[in-house]
């Protein structure tokens, strides 16, 4: 009896020494496949990045793939990198991307126009009579200042961090660049939030360095960036960003608007500043019944594929000279601050901040504006850009002719 108790006992402990060496070896094999995908990681995004900051998002992963096409070259005005979240058996899911924008004459960094659209579109098979398209911005929200908003902005799932190019900076620096660290997976944490800003302005200050921009990069603020509301309320109670049109819609006689408004906070510092404003279903139908019957089957439209919205945003100082639109005839448009003008359902306007060009668009979706018609359209814009400058002391205001907006 006794002896066999002893060949249990040196079973089970050279099975223990078995199991602890195997663990050990999957320990060691981890700790390379992690050293190797920072690497990877690293040289994809040329150089830019941490790899283990990377590694460190979605609870952190041991094995990472970044894409073999979708590479960053510094030498290029615009480029990205990506990475995928690998599993042990060779399956991948996205985690990480790395996208850097320089601006030019020939493509605009802030666009204008429909194309724009807020609004995550359910497929249409899954639609029903009770379908609410414009309840949530789940495509794109509102990006929110980081900080102040000189450094950049952010969304729930990217931070974008932008450098100004001042003088003395090499002839192959841009005078702007936008360099954006985003999450591709769902449900990012604060926690992920914080750590996509450091990563954006850590490639920030690595690419400025490496090109000749010479900038000066705001400190990012302290402890985790909101969540971002996407979750549209009431017009008539709206705040921040939106609150000129609360105001608006107390005056008399303006007709059927959107009764929706999704806002940013407002600083007087930051170079873009949004509001997107919809209508809601009940909206739809109301705004129907007064519109010609030759119209109205923009109203179906808008119930059940092609949602109603506007969005007014204004961008100052280097922004303004990186606002444009896809005329859809021809090459992309760059906005030339001081102008003002109409295209593909999109206006603006100019005027000078503090010694700075401003730009103002109002966007709007797909035939939104023939429901409303130019002059309700005009008056609106004029509402929006006159708040606007007047808040911010703003001079030499250039609204478009009224003939842009047509006489509907």
């Amino acid at each position: 009896m006794r002896t066999g108790w002893i060949r249990l006992w040196q079973c089970l402990a050279w099975g223990g020494i078995g199991l602890s060496l195997y663990a050990g070896w999957l320990t060691v094999g981890d700790v390379r496949d992690r050293a190797a995908g920072e690497r990877a990681i690293a040289q994809a995004c040329d150089r830019l990045v941490s790899g283990a900051a990377v590694m460190d998002l979605h609870g952190g992963t041991v094995r990472a793939r970044p894409s073999e096409y979708d590479r960053i070259d510094v030498r290029e005005p615009r480029s990205s990198c990506t990475v995928y979240q690998a599993s042990g058996s060779g399956g991948t899911t996205g985690l990480f991307t790395l996208a850097v924008r320089g601006s030019d004459k020939t493509e605009p960094l802030n666009w204008i126009g429909d194309d724009t659209e807020p609004f995550a579109l359910r497929d249409a098979a899954e639609r029903t009579a009770k379908t609410d398209l414009t309840a949530v911005a789940d495509l794109r929200t509102e990006p929110r200042p980081l900080g102040d908003g000189t450094l950049g902005w952010y969304g729930n799932r990217y931070a974008t961090v932008r450098a100004e190019c001042g003088p003395g900076s090499s002839a192959a620096a841009p005078p702007l660049l936008h360099i954006t660290a985003g999450a591709d997976y769902d449900d990012v944490s604060g926690a992920d939030r914080a750590r996509l800003a450091r990563i954006a302005r850590s490639a920030a200050e690595n690419l400025t360095h490496r090109i000749g921009c010479r900038t000066r990069l705001p400190a990012l603020p302290g402890g985790q960036p909101a969540p971002v509301p996407t979750v549209l309320r009431s017009a008539r109670s709206a705040g921040g960003s939106c609150a000129w049109f609360a105001g608006y819609l107390r005056r008399p006689g303006h007709g059927p608007l959107p009764d929706r408004a999704l806002a940013v906070p407002v600083r007087d510092t930051t170079p873009l500043e949004s509001c997107l404003l919809a209508v809601s279903p009940g909206q739809v139908r109301h705004t129907a019944g007064g519109l010609p019957e030759d119209k109205r089957e923009l109203a179906d439209g808008a119930v059940t594929h092609s949602p109603w919205w506007l969005r007014m945003a204004t961008y100052t100082g280097a922004e303004a000279h990186a606002v444009g639109f896809d005329p859809l005839d021809g090459e992309d448009v760059v906005i030339e601050p001081g102008t003002a003008g109409h295209t593909h359902d999109a206006w603006w306007a100019s005027s000078v901040c503090g010694g700075e060009p401003a730009v103002h668009t109002l966007s709007t979706s797909y035939a939104y504006d023939d429901a409303l018609g130019g002059r309700t359209v005009s008056a609106l814009f004029r509402a929006y850009v006159d708040d606007f400058t007047e808040r911010r002391g703003c001079t030499r205001v250039k609204y478009p002719d009224a003939a842009d907006f047509g006489d509907r």
